[in-house]
């Protein structure tokens, strides 16, 4: 079973890859999307991460608080959107 994971506070300059890369040392990463602003197409600053149930509780426990290019990730369970 997978479970998404909202990554917010991210650089501005955040790649999917480097996000990939980072929650890739926590086990398989299945998906990466950073949310863009349709109008400016620059990153809104927080994207999701798909990954197996076990990989995420331990990525999310670890990542949450962490400085990434210099800002402080806050990593939590993603809520369904009403």
């Amino acid at each position: 079973m997978t479970k998404r994971i909202y990554v917010g506070n991210l650089p501005f300059s955040s790649t999917e890859e480097e996000l990939q890369d980072l929650f890739g040392q926590y086990g398989e990463v299945k998906s990466v999307n950073i949310i863009y602003d349709r109008e400016t197409g620059r990153s809104r600053g927080f994207g999701f991460v798909e990954m197996d149930k076990e990989s995420a509780d331990s990525a999310m426990e670890t990542l949450n608080g962490n400085s990434f290019g210099g800002r402080t990730l806050k990593v939590n369970e993603a809520r369904p959107r009403w």
